[in-house]
């Protein structure tokens, strides 16, 4: 998929990127939700390829504002996998042993292995985000960092990786009805933070970070893609349309059965 993929060296501008567009898929919800169905069934048979094989990697990465909805996008569109060969991992403030270490450092040792598909919440790009924003680093430091990552994500690329990067978009009218509905939702209450209120208040810092950040570090090992997600099912959709095609563009096989596998008798 490329409707929502930023070229390498352009400059992004959110504002230029609707959080409510839809036009991708014009069918409607409805469809749009059977259509996500169908493609979750496929990549779960391509998953357990990808695992047999034993070959290729595969890293998707989440960024999103505070209830940009990165947990409900990885429970929508891994519903029914193999847990086996994914792992996810949330990358939340760093432990005193993190902070001793280079800022990778935490990063590297959850990339996936052959076989696996990782999915980062969060990830190395919380340290040219929150940091910048909260002022703990300068802008000198984040472009620094932002060659640094590129450098990482290549040599991921080099070894057999394969990076899918998502920004999941959404408006600031969108996000108070999500942060509102989790006050109001006794279910989802357990996910409200205090926090969440401050940091609503930066958001313009943030969007100024994400442009930056996402214009520097779009590659062609590593490509971002900006999705429109106000609209859970079709933020799911380009999601698992986006990762399946990255799939079968591997060109997956079986591995052959063990010499003999045709004389085995099962008693």
């Amino acid at each position: 998929m490329t409707t929502y993929r930023v070229e390498p060296g352009r400059r992004v501008e959110l504002d230029a990127w609707d959080p409510g567009d839809r036009s991708w898929f014009e069918d409607g919800k409805k469809k749009g939700v059977r259509e996500l169905s169908e493609l979750r069934e496929r990549l779960d048979e391509l998953q357990a390829l990808l695992y047999a094989e034993h070959r290729h990697k595969v890293l998707v990465v989440l960024q999103a504002m505070d209830a940009g909805g990165k947990d409900g996008t990885i429970r929508s569109v891994f519903d029914g996998v193999n847990p086996q060969g994914v792992k996810v991992t949330s990358f939340k403030v760093p432990t005193p042993l993190e902070l001793d270490h280079d800022y990778l450092w935490r990063v590297h040792r959850h990339t996936p292995g052959r076989g696996e598909v990782a999915i980062f919440n969060r990830s190395h790009y919380e340290d040219v985000l929150v940091t910048r924003v909260h002022g703990l680093v300068d802008e000198a430091v984040c472009r620094r960092r932002y060659a640094h990552i590129n450098d990482f994500e290549r040599l991921l690329a080099e070894e057999g990786t394969t990076i899918l990067k998502f920004f999941l978009h959404i408006d600031l009218d969108e996000q108070k009805e999500r942060l509102q509905e989790r006050l109001d939702d006794p279910r989802k209450r357990w996910k409200f933070r205090q926090g969440d209120v401050e940091e609503r208040k930066l958001w313009g810092d943030y969007m100024r970070a994400y442009e930056d950040a996402i214009s520097a570090t779009s590659t062609e090992w590593a490509p971002w893609h900006i999705v429109p997600a106000n609209h859970n099912w079709y933020r799911n959709l380009y999601v698992v349309r986006t990762l399946v095609d990255a799939l079968e563009a591997l060109d997956m096989r079986y591995p052959d059965p063990e010499e003999g596998w045709e004389d085995a008798v099962i008693e």
